[in-house]
């Protein structure tokens, strides 16, 4: 199980890093750069070393610590918010964003939304976007909550920033997979129930519609690239989610191939990357990651950090240091 955590944490930030260089080439430069196979390795990128990741990373990380701290207030203080302890966590990633080294291309829909000065919510949307950010930053929600509570967890953090349900609808559906996968049930099956839970909100019919593109292309033999093409280009939430499932069906026993798929196109390779990344890395666990990557990788001993804290306080139960991860 603790493979699992480390395997969804160190997937989503290596896809991330591996996808960062091509995020604005179309597949045509990408080739030409990188050769007919695409990009394959980590590369340097807008000045980072390689195998530094992007804002989606940033976000996932922020995530995940306010998971842990809204749960650490709920056994201690028997009370919590957690929508309000997630959006204190970006609040604080805002204002990271006035460090130079930091700033990683960061969603332009997550900035204009976090310095605004309030908070969005599905009832209260703060704007129209659909935006590809809100997805990107949540798998961690389904290594926090149980397949019966994520969908909705996800939904409203994704809320925060991004109003339109195309934008945090798919978040929702991402969270619920990585619980179901969890859980022990296998891809098709996550799928499948995500697929039921979303059907239920209002304004699915566009999200379900690409989920169900994607399936389709699955299982027609077709060069991998005709396919996300068909599905889109992943700058929006529904987009990035569909080709990122794709992707992880295409390649369910093999992460190096998977996110390889999953960034070489021309779109927002960085955050299909990503979500590609944390599905297949919970589904194959730590192991299937290529040690390249997982040494690599930025701060990769800093996210495996959180991923075991994210083991012992939501399946060991334990209580972790409040210094550590300090209540509001």
């Amino acid at each position: 199980m603790l493979s699992k955590f480390k395997g969804c944490f160190l997937g989503l930030t290596i896809g991330d890093a591996l996808g960062a260089p091509v995020e604005f080439l179309s597949l045509t430069k990408i080739k030409k750069k990188y050769g007919e196979d695409g990009i394959t390795d980590f590369d340097t990128w807008a000045g980072f070393k390689a195998g530094s990741y992007t804002d989606d990373s940033q976000l996932s990380l922020a995530t995940a610590v306010g998971c842990i701290q809204a749960y650490q207030r709920l056994i201690t203080k028997g009370e919590c918010n957690s929508v309000n302890i997630i959006y204190r966590r970006y609040l604080e990633w805002i204002e990271s964003q006035s460090n130079q080294f930091q700033i990683r291309s960061p969603n332009y829909t997550c900035l204009s939304a976090l310095m605004s000065g309030k908070m969005g919510s599905i009832e209260n949307p703060i704007n129209d976007s659909k935006e590809s950010g809100g997805l990107a930053r949540i798998a961690p929600v389904g290594l926090a909550f149980p397949s019966d509570m994520a969908f909705r967890e996800g939904i409203e953090y994704a809320s925060i920033t991004h109003g339109n349900p195309q934008g945090y609808l798919p978040a929702g559906f991402l969270s619920e997979l990585i619980a179901h996968i969890l859980e022990g049930k296998t891809l098709g099956d996550s799928i499948e129930l995500s697929m039921e839970r979303l059907s239920i909100y209002k304004r699915h019919e566009e999200t379900l519609k690409k989920i169900e593109k994607a399936l389709e292309l699955f299982t027609v033999q077709e060069p991998i690239e005709n396919s996300i093409r068909e599905i889109g280009e992943g700058w929006t939430g529904e987009e990035a989610l569909a080709i990122a499932l794709f992707c992880s069906l295409k390649f369910s026993d093999d992460y190096e191939k998977g996110i390889q798929a999953a960034v070489n196109h021309s779109g927002s390779s960085d955050s299909t990357g990503s979500v590609t990344g944390a599905i297949l890395g919970t589904l194959l666990g730590i192991e299937a990651i290529p040690d390249k990557w997982v040494l690599n990788v930025e701060n990769s001993q800093t996210i495996c950090q959180i991923a075991e804290d994210m083991f012992k306080i939501f399946k060991k139960k334990e209580r972790l240091s409040f210094k550590k991860y300090p209540l509001d």
